[in-house]
């Protein structure tokens, strides 16, 4: 009885792992193909085939790498396009705090995960009813995702040539594209999408009249009761509005 219970209780455990593995390859062949557009964009906005594939190698967050190429390709500064891709990424570092006590990975490994931490793969791992199968959804996610977003980008960039000019395609959507595939679903309630809605006007109404890459400074963390971290709107992240959901 006990030796058949063990093994209903493995083939549960290999079931739930296939599902695992099963949508975190999804998820990373989903949003790895579209670092295509990334690396034609890059490429198209003068950026080099070497500063593209650096960018995904290193940064390896898309929507903090679409808005960097976006701002220089429009003319702003280096510095105020950092900034923009910089507070974009700031989301991963709230992640980091959750994924951290979720995975509870060895001291060892850890700085080679947080490379990993993005929205992708925390929907992933935070999807998981255990920490076992929260770490492998993190592993296969980030590594499927990890591995074809670089060479996507490696062969956006070097087709951006072939393909002619961007904007005619419409690639340069493809990364907000993605980005607000993901964050819709975590717009629970009413109070959050009023917020990412006024977001979205705040940053539009800015953009004619701010250089490029401060609209998305501003949206993304306004000034007064909507102030830093947007702690007074998403009370019950603490945090920021894309850890409000489970």
């Amino acid at each position: 009885m006990a030796d058949r219970t063990a093994l209903e209780d493995a083939d549960i455990g290999a079931k739930t792992d296939r599902a695992v593995v099963r949508d975190a390859l999804g998820v990373g062949v989903a949003v790895g193909l579209s670092g295509f557009a990334f690396g034609v964009t890059s490429a198209g906005g003068g950026l080099t085939l070497l500063q593209t594939c650096a960018l995904s190698l290193l940064v390896f967050t898309g929507a903090s790498q679409f808005a960097l190429v976006g701002a220089l390709a429009a003319g702003g500064s280096p510095f105020t396009a950092a900034a923009g891709a910089f507070f974009l990424g700031v989301r991963n570092a709230f992640y980091g705090l959750r994924l951290s006590q979720l995975l509870a990975l060895p001291r060892a490994v850890r700085p080679f995960a947080a490379q990993w931490v993005i929205d992708e793969t925390a929907a992933v791992a935070l999807a998981q009813p255990t920490r076992r199968t929260a770490r492998l959804g993190f592993v296969v996610t980030g590594l499927s995702l990890y591995l074809l977003w670089n060479l996507t980008t490696l062969l956006g960039a070097l087709g951006a040539e072939a393909i002619g000019d961007t904007d005619a395609w419409g690639l340069d959507a493809a990364g907000p594209a993605v980005f607000l595939a993901l964050l819709a679903p975590m717009l629970k309630t009413g109070t959050e999408r009023a917020v990412a809605g006024l977001a979205v006007l705040l940053g539009l109404g800015l953009l004619p009249v701010l250089p490029a890459g401060v609209p998305v400074l501003l949206a993304s963390d306004p000034p007064g009761p909507f102030g830093p971290g947007w702690k007074a709107i998403f009370p019950e992240a603490g945090l920021a509005p894309f850890t409000a959901w489970k």
